[in-house]
């Protein structure tokens, strides 16, 4: 049967971040692995209350296929409440999506051939990295900086590639508090993006999961709203980090023709989003206090933030030689240690010391790894999980630092 696969899939291993997750089921780790938002913030009342009123009133409608571009009323609250942002769209212009990772499928799908060129930053994130590669994408990364894309060097890099008749099919970038850095882009940098995408006629992707989860600093227009809907820009959204992810739904947002071979490609492939799960996101735009529930969020995973960037500046004295970025919002931060650390085998020494991670190199495009960095996710864990999570995690690395100087002295 193997040999029957297509080529793709004889070398494919799928998502590495949502693979090691396998590895901490025991309840006893503390995980700062997954991406996960904190069940604390789901507004539980408001899904309850529409369930059970869609269920009552309306159940052969609810629980019936429906349109595949989306429901009308969840689209038109979407476009409401993007206005907010100062981004303007029409119907043609949106589709509704089953997650962010399904937005990121359907791009792959609509634009990729196997051996295309895709521009982005590394470290990246690792879904998109399993999505584009599923259609045997390549990569140009540049490194990112501490006010986000390399643009210069991608710039170079794109004329390079074009000269040896290569030109990307898209570049793709997390703006807002990336995952996994939890680096901002600066707003100097979107227009430079913005520029290339037009210098070049390559489009721009922009994966926005986390703009609502801001917790200090000014808000910067996003990359959308500065293109004005010229089309050079396709946005990701998801309601899974603003809501919950249990729904599976979000949107892809841009121009009418790349939005209609959307809808043909998820009507192939998933068909439709269900309906249930589109209501309760209508009912979060359009009945819930989305202020005060952000509002909320906010404060609670600014706090959390707080008691890492805390607890690692108590565990990681500057003698250790481990580096961490300090974000202004988002889930995510990202660590660098030594050299000599490979965090892969770090994470398996973690495991055994009942802490969790993620290795730094599946955020990495193929041909790009690094390998002595680690992604962290301190949205999910409580606070005193945190505080000990990050006791256990210094343990670990001095452990296996100390192990790597005695097998080098016994060489």
């Amino acid at each position: 049967m193997k040999s029957l696969f297509a080529t793709i899939m004889k070398e494919y291993e799928g998502y590495q971040t949502g693979k090691m997750l396998c590895y901490i089921q025991d309840p006893e780790i503390i995980s700062f692995a997954g991406g996960l938002p904190s069940s604390d913030v789901f507004p539980l009342d408001l899904i309850q209350k529409t369930a059970q009123k869609a269920l009552k009133e309306d159940p052969a409608q609810v629980l019936q296929y429906s349109s595949i571009p989306g429901e009308k009323e969840l689209m038109e609250a979407i476009i409401d409440y993007l206005r907010k942002d100062g981004i303007h769209i029409k119907l043609d212009n949106i589709m509704i999506t089953t997650s962010g990772q399904h937005g990121l499928d359907l791009l792959g799908r609509l634009f990729l051939e196997p051996k295309d060129v895709i521009v982005a930053d590394c470290p990246t994130f690792g879904g998109a990295l399993a999505s584009f590669e599923l259609e045997d994408a390549e990569y140009m990364a540049k490194d990112i900086e501490e006010d986000g894309s390399d643009v210069k060097g991608m710039e170079a890099g794109i004329e390079d590639l074009i000269s040896r008749g290569r030109k990307p099919k898209f570049t793709y970038v997390v703006p807002d508090f990336q995952n996994p850095s939890g680096i901002t882009m600066s707003l100097e940098k979107r227009l430079a993006l913005l520029s290339m995408s037009k210098k070049f006629g390559i489009p721009l992707i922009e994966d926005s999961p986390y703009r609502e989860l801001r917790y200090k600093g000014e808000n910067i227009p996003s990359i959308y709203s500065l293109d004005k809907n010229q089309g050079n820009v396709i946005g990701v959204y998801t309601f899974s980090k603003i809501l919950c992810p249990g729904l599976r739904v979000g949107f892809n947002i841009g121009p009418s023709e790349v939005i209609r071979k959307f809808s043909f490609i998820k009507g192939a492939n998933i068909l439709n989003t269900p309906k249930l799960n589109q209501d309760i996101c209508t009912a979060f735009l359009r009945e819930y206090d989305l202020d005060a529930h952000f509002n909320r969020a906010r404060k609670y995973y600014s706090e959390k933030l707080h008691f890492f960037l805390e607890a690692m500046e108590e565990n990681f004295p500057d003698d250790m030689g481990v580096k961490w970025t300090k974000p202004e919002g988002g889930l995510f931060l990202w660590i660098t240690m030594p050299e000599q650390i490979n965090t892969l085998e770090l994470f398996y020494e973690a495991l055994k010391e009942k802490v969790a991670f993620v290795p730094g190199e599946v955020c990495y495009p193929k041909g790009y790894f690094r390998y002595n960095t680690m992604r962290i996710n301190f949205s999910y864990p409580t606070r005193d999980e945190i505080v000990e999570g990050v006791k256990r995690l210094s343990f670990v690395v001095k452990k296996y630092l100390t192990k790597k100087k005695k097998n080098t002295l016994t060489k």
